[in-house]
């Protein structure tokens, strides 16, 4: 004898509390996962990240800063700077005016009469000012980066820098090369190796002072 369990048969009214009772469930694990998740992502994650970063890389989290003989913050190791003494290393041109809060390159196509009209005359200057031809050069010089904040120049932009520098600081162009070499990064396997021009610059004025005090690194306010 076969039995069967039916269900009870509700009534229009006992059928709309259950349906009612079915949405306020739903919304209610709805918003208790809004809440988690919001704890979850919008605080515990970020700083969880901090602090592992902090106490991981101090130096990164805290923006990669430069810092004088006398411990002032003069710049971020990430960052380039405008340098025109001849005192010191100058770096690559900026579209953005090295300026890290508008980074940005130029968009200009090398067919673009603007741009070439531009590195001609950044060449005959740098030519001028290093005592070198044209050809001799490096286009890393006479090229914006594309984010307009590159800290680095390649060897050879910094090596035709070396007799200026030398010159201005009063100073052997040995001492100058081998300051150079300290602060040449990407040494491994991977990428070529570049000079940092701040960290550069700094060394400069902490081995071999400058003779007059306004050509200093400017501290950061």
């Amino acid at each position: 004898m076969n039995t069967s369990i039916q269900e009870p048969v509700l009534g229009n009214e006992e059928e709309q509390h259950v349906q009612v009772f079915q949405a306020k469930a739903t919304w209610g694990s709805a918003l208790r996962f809004m809440g988690v998740m919001a704890v979850l992502l919008g605080l515990v994650y970020p700083l969880a990240t901090t602090a592992v970063g902090g106490w991981l890389f101090p130096e990164q989290a805290q923006g990669s800063l430069v810092r004088d003989a006398d411990g002032r913050v003069v710049g971020s190791s990430l960052v380039s700077q405008a340098f025109v003494s001849d005192v010191y290393f100058i770096g690559r041109p900026s579209a953005a005016g090295n300026d890290a809060g508008s980074a940005s390159g130029s968009n200009l196509a090398p067919s673009n009469v603007a741009l070439r009209e531009r590195a001609q005359a950044d060449a005959q200057t740098i030519a001028q000012r290093e005592g070198v031809s044209v050809d001799q050069i490096p286009v890393d010089l006479i090229t914006a980066s594309g984010s307009g904040v590159d800290p680095h120049i390649s060897l050879s932009a910094a090596e035709i820098q070396v007799a200026r520098v030398a010159q201005a600081r009063e100073i052997d162009e040995a001492s100058v090369t081998e300051l150079v070499g300290q602060a040449l990064e990407n040494t491994g396997w991977l990428g070529s190796p570049v000079v940092n021009v701040l960290r550069l610059n700094v060394s400069l004025d902490q081995r071999f002072p400058a003779a007059t005090t306004t050509s200093s690194v400017i501290p950061l306010e």
